[in-house]
């Protein structure tokens, strides 16, 4: 286990149990956490709000600080403020925008299917032969947020919450990240930026760090070959250690473990030539920063 990592939160992970099948259950990977050194992590669903499961985690392993979380899909009726004022309530430490139900990642998805189908797709594909109406979301009408998204941002400032941006669409996220900034939201996170579905530019992100955001990578980007390793490398020396996250995103059953996946990510930093110091500040500084 790479020891740059030690005292670092994992700010994206997909344990069980959860509505999809995944590699790991929270007491095992707090186990996991505690023996490698790590904070904790924030528990990532697609459907449902973690919040409560977290806090049942640290009634039972309180060495490792587990954090739940909120995402905005149909599960908890899309861009839905009281939802996220009741996730806000019962201690979520993130409101992620849509993903699986993205009109953007969806549109993508269907032009650009993945090489393995993901376990969310299967489940759509599966309420749509049952005749159960998948609808998806976009946050913008007629070029303009919906009214619902800035009551949103006021709930994620008031409880002082990570905004995640998703899958959603650089039009979108463009327009969420100038709100979030005007309800002065202070921890802004640009999900995964070099995924497919996403894949914001240098310039796009530059231009994003103006309203106070971060760009966080994903060790999944690059593991299952969804981009070139030395795409995501270039983006990372161009934004600068300091406006980076690094976390996994990791989960899925056929994957390595959370705790594993960040160490290996580490272990990739050192070899392209990042300084432990730099390392420490994407993996561990800028997490701990982001929970407090």
């Amino acid at each position: 286990m790479n020891e740059l990592i030690k005292g670092a939160y994992d700010l994206h992970v997909h344990s069980g149990p959860d509505m999809l099948q995944r590699k790991v259950d929270d007491p095992e990977l707090a186990d996991r956490f505690i023996e490698a050194g790590l904070k904790g992590y924030i528990i990532k669903s697609h459907y449902n709000c973690t919040a409560e499961r977290a806090r049942v985690v640290n009634m039972f392993r309180p060495e490792c600080q587990v954090y739940g979380s909120i995402t905005l899909n149909n599960a908890v009726g899309g861009i839905n403020p009281m939802a996220v004022e009741m996730a806000g309530r019962a201690g979520a430490k993130t409101v992620w925008f849509p993903t699986v139900d993205s009109e953007n990642e969806q549109i993508h998805f269907a032009s650009s299917p993945y090489k393995a189908m993901p376990y969310w797709a299967i489940v759509q594909k599966q309420m749509k032969e049952e005749g159960i109406d998948v609808k998806t979301i976009n946050i913008l009408k007629d070029g303009k947020l919906m009214n619902e998204v800035y009551e949103v941002c006021d709930i994620i400032a008031k409880y002082n919450m990570i905004l995640a941006t998703s899958h959603i669409s650089k039009e979108e996220t463009f327009a969420l990240v100038k709100a979030a900034h005007k309800a002065k939201i202070n921890k802004i996170v640009i999900t995964h930026v070099t995924f497919p579905a996403t894949l914001y530019s240098i310039e796009e992100q530059k231009e994003l760090l103006k309203y106070g955001a971060m760009m966080e990578h994903c060790y999944t980007t690059i593991s299952t070959g969804k981009i070139d390793k030395d795409v995501m490398m270039n983006q990372i020396r161009e934004i600068g250690p300091e406006n980076i996250i690094l976390g996994t995103d990791l989960g899925q059953k056929a994957n390595v473990y959370p705790d594993e996946g960040l160490s290996n990510f580490a272990d990739i930093l050192q070899e392209e030539g990042f300084t432990d110091q730099e390392i420490i500040t994407m993996i561990v500084k800028n997490s701990n920063a982001l929970i407090k």
